[in-house]
């Protein structure tokens, strides 16, 4: 992946409990392509030290995330990133649509219609806004 980060900053709040952002944040890291399918994640306390949370905070997240299928544990080698890229695409596009339906209630609520959003954003995408 170009311009790939390898660590991204932990951004939690207290509007949601947090392991559910943990959830959130891993879930970018696994879409984003930082854990790549198939490969190993970091240990509970190396992300817990790295996202500033208590260790049972992180491993409820991640038992989390063992119940979805996005990550396993192997007996001998820790937790691994699933191998099944199209679960990751459905993630990937689960998170996009999320978005997408967040920034069309903001526009919304700016007193623009679904359309007009979408002229904006080509007007945007061809450098025509500017």
């Amino acid at each position: 992946m170009e311009g790939r980060i390898d660590k991204m900053a932990w951004k939690l709040d207290g509007d949601r409990p947090i392991y559910a952002q943990i959830i959130d944040e891993i879930q970018i890291r696994i879409v984003a392509g930082i854990y790549v399918a198939g490969d190993k994640i970091p240990s509970v306390r190396e992300l817990a030290a790295e996202a500033a949370v208590n260790p049972n905070t992180m491993q409820k997240a991640l038992s989390e995330l063992e119940k979805s299928g996005l990550i396993s544990t192997m007996r001998t080698s820790g937790r691994i990133v699933t191998e099944d890229t199209k679960m990751i695409d459905e993630v990937k596009a689960r998170l996009a649509t999320e978005q997408i339906n967040v920034f069309f209630e903001k526009m919304n609520q700016f007193g623009f219609s679904n359309k007009e959003t979408l002229e904006l954003i080509q007007k945007e995408a061809k450098g025509e806004t500017k």
